[in-house]
């Protein structure tokens, strides 16, 4: 299953762009995430993540479907 997921923050840097196309195994919020991180170990070493799928946060066993919007949202800090 491929599924085109948008980078924010560090995401973006660790990706090298806005965005990519990711060939997922397992359907699932957690297979999207052991995918990238296989791909893109420095993502592994972010303190946390989330992903949000369709402008909503996902639990690590939501379904994808090739519709849908996924983004990657790192930890952020501030003051």
């Amino acid at each position: 299953m491929r599924v085109n997921v948008l980078a924010f923050g560090i995401a973006r840097d660790i990706f090298g762009g806005p965005s990519l196309q990711v060939e997922i195994n397992a359907n699932t919020v957690a297979g999207l995430k052991t995918s990238l991180e296989t791909s893109y170990p420095k993502l592994k070493a972010l303190a946390s993540y989330l992903v949000a799928v369709n402008n909503e946060y996902a639990a690590d066993e939501y379904v994808l479907d090739t519709r849908d919007e996924v983004a990657i949202i790192p930890p952020v800090s501030g003051g």
